[in-house]
């Protein structure tokens, strides 16, 4: 069986990583005491796979017991114990406890920057001891979500999973991408003023686009490419497969790529999910 322990320090994204393991099938249980988990692993109690998440808060919360309770479960041969941490940079969580006007767990009275501090000591050889370590800094939720979909996928989520995305080269490169697709060779409907302030969304957008005179070949080839490949990745056992489009802001040409080869991946029967990074980042905040 497959347990997976999740920790991190608060305002970190440890409560969306517990939400994306559950939509995995993952049967979740958040702030256990350390002193039940034994109970909670045993063979005939578990019939699919669990995520637990620990915190600092909870009562019987320490290190010792922590990195004792992980040696328990490492000499446990019928189940598989993976544990997870959840990280950030200090100054933004720092942000993020500011932006919000949360008081920090560890410190209710003081400052968040204490409770921060203070809280980063004492999760230092927990996450030395991590599996999986995920730095949340420069992330959203939903790329977080997507990174815990890439190490996390079970059984239960049959087939190849496709996601197909869109980017700005300014921002810099997307996380975990496996084949990536420069689209600044296409006409930029940004220099069109009736088109400036839509995105790739828009079929007015998606139409200027595709006229181009390299977009047509283009895409044959792309599509032919992924149908040629995306059954040999299936036949090596991979369970997720991404695939970025970029172009300088993130908004027209990338985005319009990306909706029209999701649209035809999933006419041909494949399970396709779309993100597009920089429209997400527009409209939410960065607070996993």
């Amino acid at each position: 069986m497959k347990l997976v322990l999740v920790t991190g320090p608060s305002g970190a994204g440890r409560s969306t990583a517990i939400n994306a393991l559950e939509d995995l099938g993952y049967e979740v249980i958040d702030n256990l005491p350390l002193t039940l988990l034994q109970r909670v692993v045993e063979p005939a109690g578990m019939t699919k796979p669990l995520a637990v998440g620990l915190d600092t808060r909870n009562r019987d919360f320490s290190v010792h017991g922590m990195l004792d309770m992980l040696h328990a479960l490492s000499h446990k041969t019928n189940v598989e114990t993976s544990l997870l941490f959840i990280g950030c940079d200090r100054h933004v969580l720092l942000n993020r406890f500011s932006e919000t006007r949360r008081r920090h767990p560890l410190a209710p009275a003081e400052t968040p920057k204490i409770g921060i501090d203070r809280e980063f000591d004492l999760l230092q050889p927990i996450q030395a001891r991590a599996d999986i370590l995920i730095d949340t800094s420069e992330m959203t939720p939903h790329e977080l979500r997507a990174d815990i979909e890439r190490w996390f996928s079970t059984s239960a989520s049959k087939g190849l999973s496709i996601s197909v995305q869109s980017f700005s080269y300014k921002r810099g490169l997307p996380r975990g991408v496996d084949t990536l697709y420069d689209c600044r060779f296409l006409q930029n409907p940004y220099w069109v003023e009736a088109l400036r302030e839509q995105n790739g969304t828009h079929k007015a957008v998606q139409t200027y686009v595709r006229k181009d005179p390299r977009f047509a070949e283009f895409f044959e080839r792309l599509l032919e490419l992924s149908c040629f490949l995306l059954p040999a990745y299936t036949d090596e056992g991979k369970t997720h497969f991404s695939i970025g489009f970029g172009c300088t802001g993130g908004q027209h040409r990338s985005v319009a790529v990306t909706e029209t080869l999701a649209a035809a991946l999933a006419e041909r029967g494949w399970q396709v999910s779309i993100r597009h990074r920089e429209l997400e980042r527009n409209s939410t905040n960065h607070d996993p």
